[in-house]
Order: C-alpha cells, then sequence, then structure tokens
C-alpha cells in the first residue's frame, strides 16, 4: 500500500465530523493522545520490564491515522510533506546529525 491509498483509506474509516474546527481538533487532540500511548508503551517496556512493543507498534499505526487525517482535513498530501521533511533535515544536517550543527540552528519557534 502506498500512503496515497493510505490515506484515502483513513477517510474511509473516519467519523463524519460537521463542524470543521472540532473535526481539526479531533485530529490534533488524537495525534496528543496515540503519541502519549507510544511514549507510555516505551517507559512500561523500559523502566517497569513490561514488553510493550506490540503496544508501541499498534499507537504508531493510530498515531500515523491521525496525522493523515490532519493531512487530508487540509488537502496535503502526506507523502509530500514527508519529502519536504526529508529535504529540509538534508539542508539542516548536510554531513550527518551532530549537536554542534543544531545548537547553531536558528529554526522558526512555531509557539511564538
Amino acid at each position: 500500500m502506498d500512503l496515497n491509498e493510505y490515506q484515502k483509506l483513513c477517510q474511509k474509516t473516519a467519523v463524519k465530523i460537521r463542524n470543521k474546527e472540532k473535526e481539526l481538533m479531533t485530529w490534533g487532540l488524537g495525534v496528543s493522545g496515540e503519541a502519549g500511548d507510544v511514549a507510555g508503551c516505551i517507559k512500561k517496556t523500559i523502566i517497569h520490564r513490561d514488553n510493550q512493543k506490540e503496544g508501541i507498534r499498534e499507537n504508531v499505526g493510530d498515531t500515523l491515522w491521525y496525522l493523515a487525517m490532519i493531512c487530508n482535513f487540509f488537502g496535503w498530501n502526506l507523502e509530500d510533506i514527508m519529502k519536504e521533511n526529508i529535504k529540509k533535515l538534508e539542508k539542516r544536517h548536510s554531513k550527518g546529525f551532530s549537536h554542534r550543527a543544531t545548537r547553531k540552528d536558528k529554526r522558526k519557534d512555531w509557539n511564538k
């Protein structure tokens, strides 16, 4: 399955929300919740020595679903976003990752 097909299938499995503001909020909060579940499974695996590898995998999938729904909401192509992200990272770390280069990086603060 390719990413475009995945995005379309995500739409078929999503609840229809008429209020656009509530729809975006649902997808955004869903990402946060599922990412929190990923973190929780990792914590249990490492700290509690309770292997949650399958839970990590499942929740990564659920997080991806919500990310795909955000892309669908805005009419974005998930594959394009992934390519743009790699291009940005290659530009930022053209010689590979280094802590020194990261400290010099002047990225946008999206929270300002």
